[in-house]
């Protein structure tokens, strides 16, 4: 912290608040429910309410598979700062400051129903409905993997849900803090038959990409300590490398090859060669450097390669 400390006593007015909006991204906006299953035709879905595993409350939608309740169950969740549904972004200020597209969560689960799966998607807390904890503060996954394991347990203590064989939709945030569940919990996840892991990512390639579009980049110590004053993790600490040797199950992955928000290839791969599964695929996005538009949407317009993957271990 000495180098950090140092940083701050030379850093420009301007700089230093450029530094105080990366560190920001720790506390997320939150995103309205700007669609629900209805509005993709989806009939008999329920909203649900359980707890995270430290007691946090916690919303979420169950939608049965398309024609009637099937035995297989997709636990789906999302990115920062997104919610069950989505990202609102085509509705204008705050979200627009992020990035000014809508990304439609609620399209894929229409894609895994009409494929004969059930679906249930919940809220991380500080997101869409879900309570607020730990100040506000979203950990990258290092507070979050305690709903992974929240949900897991109201669906193996659920009189139905428990019955079903179970895969895995688990993206950015929302993957980092699967792999981190697996690696606390391993007993709780050895029923799962496969994960999709789409945009899974380490904060320190986020924080080193944005700081250097908002050139800052020298100043990666003093964005350390700007995020432990606000009660975050270092970005070294929030990676889902340090829980990927735990993934043993079979994981699809993809990921936008030339993403301008983060380091890829290098960040990608590294969590993917990681990863203790046997069987296991990395799937590069490309001619596109937009993260939001073409790596969260891509499952929607694209859904062939994740439907085949579920099919394949799910039956």
């Amino acid at each position: 912290m000495d180098k950090a400390r140092a940083q701050l006593k030379q850093i420009a007015p301007k700089d230093h608040e450029k530094v105080m909006n990366l560190a920001s991204i720790v506390k997320p906006l939150r995103s309205v429910l700007h669609k629900t299953p209805d509005d993709h035709g989806m009939t008999d879905w329920e909203d649900i309410y359980f707890q995270s595993d430290d007691g946090t409350p916690l919303e979420g939608w169950y939608i049965p598979a398309k024609g009637g309740e099937t035995n297989q169950l997709i636990i789906f969740n999302h990115a920062l700062p997104m919610s069950r549904a989505g990202f609102p972004g085509h509705l204008g200020e705050p979200w627009s400051n992020f990035d000014a597209v809508e990304i439609d969560f609620v399209l894929q689960m229409k894609h895994l129903t009409d494929a004969g799966y059930n679906v249930l998607a919940y809220d991380l807390r500080n997101h869409g409905t879900s309570s607020a904890a730990n100040g506000g503060i979203c950990g990258i996954g290092r507070y979050e993997w305690r709903d992974c394991v929240g949900v897991k347990k109201y669906v193996d203590n659920h009189p139905r849900l428990s019955q079903m064989k179970v895969g895995l939709y688990s993206q950015c945030t929302g993957g980092n803090a699967q792999y981190e569940a697996i690696y606390r919990r391993p007993e709780l996840f050895g029923d799962v038959r496969c994960m999709a892991s789409p945009m899974v990512v380490s904060m320190e390639a986020i924080f080193s990409a944005f700081s250097e579009l908002m050139g800052v980049s020298e100043y990666q110590e003093l964005i350390d300590l700007e995020l432990l004053k606000m009660g975050a993790f270092t970005t070294a600490e929030m990676t889902p490398r340090h829980f990927a040797p735990a993934v043993t199950m079979p994981v699809f992955m993809h990921q936008v090859l030339d993403d301008a928000w983060t380091r890829n290839p290098e960040d990608a791969q590294r969590i993917f060669d990681r990863l203790g599964s046997e069987d296991k695929r990395l799937y590069w996005i490309e001619n596109t450097t937009k993260r939001f538009q073409d790596g969260y949407n891509h499952f929607g317009k694209h859904p062939e390669q994740i439907l085949d993957f579920f099919n394949k271990h799910m039956a």
